[in-house]
This record gives structure tokens, sequence and C-alpha cells, in this order.
């Protein structure tokens, strides 16, 4: 195993906390029809995909769910149950990454939209931590870059970005497609399961 330079974080599930049921079962009670395979941690829609690459505004993204809901429902029920998938930042984490930062560049890269970035950053103004540039180096967002995860291109480029080589990196995600896509392009890596998978990152240094 080649020594580590660097680390790459994954967003949600790693950072913050998000329940993806909760927004499943939201869209379902807006009568959307089979919310659980139009969107979930492994798998989504096309128009889930083009919006977390900034393919699509966030009004036509909002105005496109629209149309799968029944009758009456708002722009703002829509944005709401959207939301709700998106949790808080356990303090602990937050001041974990912080030591980290502190002694290995911290990099993150999160497959997100404008909508819910809005969202986290509303719940990190909560914490100590008022932006997430004071704890990585740098923060990729798939909507900016127009590229996601797990796609192998993606990170080659976040990795030319960050001026590493895929060996020297650690690659930190909960989602087991990303962590495929992530060994593909070369990287260490990490698949988060639960909080100590976070914490013993400290004895890869």
């Amino acid at each position: 195993m080649n020594k580590i330079t660097t680390y790459l974080f994954d967003l949600g599930g790693v950072i913050i906390n998000v329940d993806y049921h909760k927004t499943i079962s939201e869209f379902s009670e807006l009568g959307v029809r089979n919310a659980h395979e139009l969107y979930n941690q492994y798998n989504q829609s096309g128009l889930f995909d083009k919006y977390e690459k900034g393919e699509l505004s966030s009004d036509y993204f909002i105005e496109q769910l629209k149309t799968k809901t029944k009758k009456g429902v708002t722009k703002n029920q829509i944005i709401s149950a959207w939301n709700t998938m998106i949790g808080e930042f356990p303090i602990e984490k937050l001041d974990f990454v912080a030591g980290l930062s502190s002694q290995k560049p911290c990099y993150l890269l999160s497959n997100t939209n404008e909508i819910h970035l809005e969202k986290v950053m509303e719940n990190l103004n909560k914490t100590p931590y008022d932006r997430l540039d004071s704890l990585f180096k740098k923060c990729y967002y798939s909507h900016l870059i127009g590229k996601r995860k797990p796609d192998v291109e993606t990170f080659k480029w976040v990795l030319n970005q960050m001026g590493v080589t895929a060996e020297e990196t650690l690659f930190i995600d909960d989602s087991p497609q990303h962590i495929e896509g992530a060994k593909s392009a070369g990287l260490q890596t990490v698949f988060y399961q639960k909080k100590e998978d976070l914490l013993m990152l400290k004895d890869r240094i």
C-alpha cells in the first residue's frame, strides 16, 4: 500500500447525516409513483443525474418533479420533500476532519445540487464551523464541476485539479458504486459504513 498524502471525502452520509428514505417517503406522500425506483442512494433517474451535473436549473428540476406529483402540490412542498434527507453535521466528525486537515491535505468531492447545497450550508451554520472551505483545501461539487461520481473520468479530473496521484490518495465514501469507481481510477479507498470507519483514518497517516 502506497503512502497516503491526501484525503478525498464524500459529504453526504460521511460528514453530514443523510437519510434517503425520508425524501422517498415524502415524495410518495406527494403522489410520486415508485419514488424508491426514481431516486435512492444507489440509483436514480436521468433527471436527477442531469440536475447533479448542473445541466438543469432548479426551477426546471422542480417543474419536472411537479409533473410526477398529485394535483395541487406546490414548489415549496417539493423543495421541502427534496431537502428532508439532509440531516445535521455531527460535531465530532467536523472536529475530526479539522484535526486531520491540519496534518494532511483534505478535499471534498460530493454529488450534490443547488437546492441541497443551500440546505447543507444552512445546517452547517448551526455548528461552530461556518464554512466547509475552512475544513477542506478545496470542495468539488458535482453541479459546479459538471461531473459526478462514480465516473472514472470524474476522479481523474479531480486528481489532476488536486495535483496528486491516485495511488497516494485515500477516498472515503458510503456508496459502494462510488468506491468501485474510485478503485477503477486507482485510488485507495475506505467504504464508510459507521462512524468508526472515519475516526480510524488517523491510524493511516
